[in-house]
């Protein structure tokens, strides 16, 4: 156990550091930035980069709408610092596809018509991709019939304990688990 002696440096120290130097790659690019070491990594990709389709939800955690993927894990990005994310690859809505070629999520979000606002949408296409990897890698989750296995059946009940942590206030749940069982099927190109 520290003294109050060190506790009272550590905290001096913390309190003279006030900016942090972050390199990271955003859908490819590289940014280096100087940021507040509070700065979570949801406001360094809205207000510092400017890529406004990752949502600010609840801002706690709950809701899903600011899911992005770093290092192709999803995450909820208004949890973390920025600064935790030195060196990482991070990829957002935006890095997903474009207007002439859409994510197969994407396309399958439309085709299926699994939105009504759209708040939500980036965060749950998002948590798919990450999701359908997880699937593919045979991460069991807590629905999954047989975790010994090496091989995880995508059913609309395993899709729902697995985007569990997206919730879309208009309740579109029936037309994402659609969306996304068309994709994992490959019914979608």
């Amino acid at each position: 156990m520290a003294d109050e002696t060190d506790l009272n440096t550590v905290e001096h120290k913390d309190s003279e550091e006030s900016e942090y130097r972050v390199a990271l790659t955003v859908n490819g690019q590289l940014y280096h930035l100087t940021l507040d070491p509070r700065t979570s990594l949801l406001d360094l990709l809205r207000e510092h980069i400017r890529l406004t389709g990752t949502k600010k939800g609840c801002d706690h955690g709950q809701c899903g709408a600011c899911t992005i993927l770093v290092g192709g894990r999803r995450i909820t990005s208004c949890l973390t610092l920025a600064v935790m994310h030195n060196g990482d690859d991070i990829v957002t809505i935006e890095g997903l596809g474009s207007p002439d070629a859409l994510h197969p999520l994407q396309a399958a979000f439309i085709e299926r018509d699994a939105f009504q606002c759209g708040y939500c949408t980036p965060g749950q296409i998002c948590s798919a991709v990450g999701m359908l990897a997880e699937a593919c890698a045979g991460w069991p989750s807590h629905a999954t019939a047989d975790v010994g296995s090496d091989h995880v059946e995508l059913t609309p009940s395993e899709i729902r304990e697995r985007m569990s942590g997206n919730i879309c206030r208009c309740a579109a749940y029936p037309n994402i688990v659609a969306a996304i069982r068309d994709v994992s099927e490959g019914a979608t190109q």
